[in-house]
């Protein structure tokens, strides 16, 4: 598999989600509405919960923090406690570059560059269409990849269009 390639397949999905700063996650621990709730992945990369305090989440998939949550509860807080934890809200993505409106935008499941450049009101005269340069989450470095109907951006993602030369 080419590099580039392994972003544009759909098998790269949701489920594998790390979380970043600015998340929004909902917390639900069964039968104790008072710990329940929705909280933001802070600049810090910290989620801050009631009794249990701050718990590192960036770099940590949504069971492994509902995983350490309930261990944490059951550290004597509460027997056996039933704990859930959901991305609500994912970070934003960025487009910019030869689009008609750039800039930060909020991230929807199974959104493709495509779509990302619907959203920024699709391309100008100047844009080359036929390529599209991406800088991923976590990445310093920027891709440049084919612009296909399949090539997905996920949150954080930072999507470049070059201009093309007459």
């Amino acid at each position: 598999m080419a590099t580039g390639e392994r972003y544009s397949l759909a098998n790269s999905q949701i489920e594998d989600y790390r979380l970043g700063v600015g998340d929004k996650v909902k917390l639900t621990v069964f039968n104790e509405p008072t710990l329940s709730g929705e909280f933001s992945v802070s600049a810090s990369g910290l989620l801050s919960l009631p009794l249990v305090g701050d718990v590192e989440a960036v770099g940590k998939g949504p069971v492994e923090i509902a995983a350490l949550v309930q261990a944490r509860l059951s550290a004597g807080y509460l027997r056996e406690p039933k704990v859930n934890l959901e991305v609500i809200t994912y970070r934003p993505f960025f487009i910019l570059g030869e689009v008609k409106s750039p800039g930060q935008y909020p991230y929807a499941s199974g959104l493709t560059v495509l779509n990302a450049i619907a959203t920024a009101q699709g391309f100008t005269p100047r844009s080359k269409r036929t390529r599209a340069f991406i800088r991923r989450s976590g990445s310093a470095l920027e891709e440049e990849f084919a612009l296909t109907p399949e090539l997905r951006v996920f949150p954080g993602d930072t999507i470049r269009l070059g201009e093309r030369y007459f």
